[in-house]
């Protein structure tokens, strides 16, 4: 597992930056050699900016309405030319197998990318995500704690951090 630690994101356009960056990369590795969904979990208290992350990823595929959080039917699904991205908030889950009742499997399909909000939620019918994103705020903005939970994750944080030394150096 490899993990990457980002400090201090200070506003909601930084926010919606860092999401467009890790949103390209997810959607330049998206049709290579892909042989399942993209899972991301987004893990962070109420009102941290898990939202306006999954807006700035969704922008980097080409989205420019409004990207509001799925709290009361869970999943947002945005359709792209070559892939799906499902949007889900878990957040008013009841129970984990609630999750059976809205067909979760069929939003893991081949090429697509899930972003989860809540995911501990719909803790034992969700599998291993890619990557998990930790959010959580400090008196200088936001932190990151970005973990790989699979190789596809690993190749992607890799990517990520390249990306990161080349916006900076």
């Amino acid at each position: 597992m490899k993990y990457l630690h980002i400090k201090n994101i200070s506003s909601e356009d930084e926010m919606v930056a860092f999401g467009e960056l890790v949103g390209h990369i997810l959607f330049d590795r998206q049709p290579k050699n892909v042989k399942k969904a993209t899972l991301i979990f987004f893990d962070g208290n109420l009102g941290v900016g898990k939202t306006t992350f999954c807006k700035g990823i969704l922008h980097s595929f080409g989205y420019s309405g409004v990207v509001k959080s799925p709290t009361y039917n869970l999943v947002e699904t945005y359709e792209f030319i070559s892939f799906n991205c499902h949007h889900f908030d878990f957040y008013r889950l009841g129970s984990p197998e609630e999750l059976d009742y809205i067909g979760i499997r069929d939003y893991l399909k081949v090429g697509d990318i899930c972003l989860v909000e809540w995911p501990e939620q719909g803790k034992g019918f969700l599998p291993l995500p890619d990557l998990r994103f930790n959010i959580s705020a400090k008196t200088k903005g936001r932190e990151f704690v970005i973990t790989s939970e699979t190789k596809q994750g690993e190749t992607f944080l890799t990517d990520l951090s390249k990306a990161r030394e080349n916006k900076l150096g």
